[in-house]
């Protein structure tokens, strides 16, 4: 692809390595091409490097799938998936996963994004409800702004939650924040 065709998101190869864009910057000098700084994240192993190109040079695309997988265990530093067509068995490391995992409950449908035969990176749902094992005692203060507390879910992570969420309650929480949402009824 030409390195015009590039744009933020875009998934490249550099080095025979995966890299997604995350900054681009246009220059237009006034004599010469075009030039193109771009911040490139290392799909593997989360490395940034900065790299210019010019107009008219040519990029490798990246051949990037996605694949639903059911998180189904951990078993050491190895998180377990399993792909939802073939039943077959994905080992994901914890560097991989980084912050995600304070998010994985066992049996959830993830997106996997994968390189060839080999797992990059997941994408949790938006939203998973998690019940609270553990909950800070409120203290309640005169203020105009609700206060939180600390609360730990099923999976170990501890988030802020309001002050009327007890233990045992269900909650849902938005994964790409980490933040509380609402607090699920009991049917």
């Amino acid at each position: 692809m030409d390195v015009g065709d590039i744009h933020k998101n875009v998934k490249i190869l550099e080095g025979g390595i995966p890299y997604t864009v995350d900054d681009l910057e246009f220059t237009k000098p006034g004599k010469g091409r075009a030039i193109y700084r771009v911040k490139l994240r290392n799909l593997i192993d989360g490395s940034i490097i900065d790299k210019t190109y010019h107009s008219g040079e040519k990029v490798d695309e990246a051949h990037t799938t996605y694949q639903q997988e059911q998180y189904l265990y951990k078993d050491g530093d190895h998180y377990i998936f399993m792909n939802t067509e073939n039943y077959e068995q994905i080992f994901v490391t914890e560097a991989q996963i980084s912050n995600k995992k304070d998010y994985l409950k066992e049996g959830i449908l993830v997106d996997m994004l994968m390189f060839g035969e080999r797992p990059i990176d997941i994408t949790l749902p938006n939203f998973i409800e998690f019940k609270v094992l553990e909950s800070d005692i409120a203290i309640k203060a005169q203020t105009i702004s609700p206060q939180l507390k600390s609360a730990t879910i099923e999976t170990g992570a501890v988030i802020g939650v309001p002050s009327f969420i007890n233990v045992g309650d269900l909650i849902k929480v938005d994964t790409r924040s980490g933040t509380y949402v609402e607090r699920i009824n009991k049917k």
